[in-house]
This record gives C-alpha cells, sequence and structure tokens, in this order.
C-alpha cells in the first residue's frame, strides 16, 4: 500500500495569465529556496490562451507539489488568490506573482517570522529601509505612490507597502476573514486588511522588485477603477454595494451621452424629435452596457455571442426600469405635486432595478467549472 506523503506546511499560491515561460523556473528556484520544508504550489490559472494550464499541469505531473487549479469564464487576481488559498490545507499561507518579479529567496524568512513570532502576516515590502522597487521609471514610481497614500484610508499608516502581492500569512487569520474580502480587483494584501475587525498584526521584510522575465503583465488600464471599487467596498459596502456605485456613475454618464446625442441629432441634423430621442436612447443603453461589462462586471465579462444576449437582457430589463421610473415619478408628482421629488425618486427606483436585475439576469451567470489537476502522490 502506498504510504501517504507528508502534509504541506507552506502553500505557495500563484496567480497566473499567459506565464507559460516562467513556471517550471519558478518551481525550480523555490526547490532551491524551501530545502526542508514541506510545501506546495497552487498556480491558479484564468484560462491563458498561451496555455499556461497546460504547463501547470506537465509540472503537476513531474512534481506531487504543484498543482493547478484552472478557471473558465472569470477573470480577477485577488478572487484568483482566494480560491487558491482556499484550496489548501497548509498551516501557513503565501502568495506571489508568477513573474519572477518577487525574491522567493524571503519565503524562508517570512516562515520562520510567523513561526517564531505571535504575528499574523509577513508582507514583502518595497518602500522600507533595504527594499526597492528596481528599475521602475518615475512616472511608474509615482503612481505606486499615490495609490499608497490613498489605501490610508482602509490601511494602518505603519504599513509601508500595501500594495504589494508578496505575503505570508497564517491559514487561520485567512479562514477568519475570508468571508469578508471583497474579492475586487488585484490587491489581496488591502483587502486582507481592511476586512479585519482588528488590527492585524504584522511585519514587513525589504525586498527589491525584479524585471519582468517573461509573461504578460496583469496590469493594465483598468486597474484603476478596480482599485477603486475595492476602496469604496471597504468604505461605504456595509451601506451601498460598490458596484451599484459603479453602475450608478455609468448610468450618469448614459445620461449625458443621451442628451449630446439627442442634441446632435435634433438641433445639428434637424431630425424628427422621437427618432432622436430613440435614437438617442439606444446609444446611451449600448454604452452603458458596454461600459459596464467592461469595468462593473469585468470579473464576469460577457464576449462573443454571451455578449450579444446580454446586450439584449440588458435592454429588456432598462426598458422595464424606465416604465418603472415614469411609474413612480408620476405617482409621486400627483400626490405632491414636486417635480424635482419625483424626478429624483423615479431615477433611484429605475436605477436600482436596473441594478438588481441585470445582476442576476445579465451578469448573473452560473460559475463555469474549475479544473483541478495535480500529479499522485509519489
Amino acid at each position: 500500500m502506498q504510504s501517504p506523503s507528508a502534509a504541506p506546511l507552506l502553500t505557495i499560491v500563484v496567480p497566473t495569465f499567459n506565464e507559460t515561460q516562467n513556471l517550471a523556473e519558478l518551481a525550480r528556484r523555490l526547490e532551491q529556496v524551501l530545502a526542508g520544508v514541506t510545501w506546495e504550489l497552487i498556480f491558479v490559472d484564468d484560462d491563458s490562451p498561451d496555455g499556461t494550464a497546460a504547463e501547470a499541469r506537465r509540472l503537476a505531473q513531474q512534481d506531487g507539489r504543484i498543482r493547478c487549479l484552472q478557471r473558465i469564464g472569470r477573470r480577477g487576481l485577488s478572487s484568483a488568490c482566494i480560491e487558491g488559498l482556499l484550496a489548501s490545507s497548509a498551516p501557513f499561507l503565501a502568495v506571489m506573482d508568477a513573474d519572477l518579479q518577487h525574491d522567493e529567496t524571503l519565503l524562508a524568512p517570512m516562515l520562520m517570522a510567523l513561526r517564531s513570532e505571535p504575528l499574523d502576516i509577513v508582507v514583502g515590502s518595497r518602500y522600507m529601509d533595504g527594499g526597492s522597487v528596481g528599475d521602475w521609471d518615475g512616472g511608474r514610481q509615482q503612481i505606486s505612490r499615490l495609490a499608497t497614500r490613498i489605501s490610508r484610508l482602509v490601511v494602518p499608516a505603519t504599513l509601508t507597502d500595501p500594495m504589494s502581492g508578496f505575503f505570508m500569512l497564517r491559514a487561520d487569520t485567512f479562514h477568519a476573514h475570508v468571508r469578508q474580502l471583497s474579492a475586487l480587483g488585484f490587491k489581496i494584501l488591502i483587502d486582507l486588511f481592511a476586512s479585519s475587525p482588528v488590527p492585524l498584526r504584522f511585519k514587513e521584510l525589504p525586498y527589491t522588485f525584479r524585471n519582468r522575465v517573461a509573461g504578460e503583465s496583469k496590469l493594465d488600464h483598468q486597474v484603476a477603477w478596480d482599485y477603486g471599487l475595492l476602496l469604496l467596498d471597504k468604505l461605504v459596502g456595509h451601506v451601498v454595494p460598490a458596484r451599484f456605485i459603479s453602475f450608478a456613475l455609468i448610468g450618469g454618464l448614459g445620461v449625458f451621452v443621451h442628451l449630446l446625442v439627442l442634441s446632435l441629432l435634433f438641433h445639428g441634423f434637424h431630425l424628427e424629435f422621437g427618432f432622436s430621442q430613440a435614437a438617442a436612447a439606444g446609444v446611451a443603453m449600448l454604452g452603458n452596457f458596454s461600459v459596464n461589462n467592461l469595468l462593473t462586471y469585468r470579473d464576469r465579462r460577457l464576449r462573443g455571442a454571451e455578449w450579444v444576449k446580454g446586450l439584449l437582457s440588458f435592454v429588456l430589463v432598462c426598458a422595464v426600469g424606465a416604465v418603472a421610473n415614469v411609474g413612480i415619478a408620476s405617482y409621486i408628482f400627483s400626490s405632491q405635486g414636486t417635480w424635482l421629488i419625483a424626478a429624483l425618486a423615479g431615477i433611484l427606483v429605475g436605477a436600482v432595478w436596473n441594478y438588481a436585475v441585470s445582476s442576476v439576469y445579465t451578469w448573473g451567470r452560473k460559475p463555469r467549472p474549475v479544473s483541478i489537476a495535480s500529479a499522485p502522490s509519489a
């Protein structure tokens, strides 16, 4: 009978997207720096088109300490980290990137600190004495510093690098707070600190951020929006969902687009008002759907045929919302005679309807299967 292998003391969770060229090298480096430690490596891949998941499975067939968790139909660095951490049974959990920019030699000191000191989490810091951002240009450094300052709204001022994606924590700490996590955006460390009802006991260790070796950066033009949603959720999410705020802001932009198109067609091209109004409403709905699909529901983004079906669903939802808007506004106006209050009430009811129903029927797809692969224990 095959004897069971030793349970891992440490799980390293690595979210991936188009990182095929880096996986084997990362595994090799972990083997070197974690000698004497029972560890496992979980790659959480968001269905990379470059075959990252297949490469992770190939490595898993060679090394039983490696696993692949492939998510289909979902995107998001924070949510990927959470799913990977939940898949572990180890008492200590680490998160790092696959791009080899994080210094893997810091893992052993992190583990030693957690095992010997009364700490909840150890963070790799680029900004404390001895740390560095490496070869970042001035613009990227300024953006990082600004994001760090803004994060002070929800994290301790003594944490020098709240934007770090390289940290290790106790599993019981993670499990105690996982249900409070927002899972929005790409900065799970901020989410962890902001979600804890009591201050986390933390320590920072300095490291130098390296240049990317290969693969694709997870940072794009939408991360600022994701970051803002995360902060909003931590600040007011217990009162108003951050997604609703995003939905409402985009809806306000849609009103501007509607008026702009209406003015252009009616006054500029002297088209009939009814046609101009209908065209403006159509353009505004298309714009609202597209931007919400891109930003508000980025982690559930619709593509291809699903995009077309989603648009039709969204238009139907908004049509019903418009009827509710007019009906409520008309009723309040006939009762109180105050047009502004009536109009605002109608807008609020329509917005809540559109958000609630489209969240379920337009972007509320059932989760796609998650594929988990690992090699048999030796």
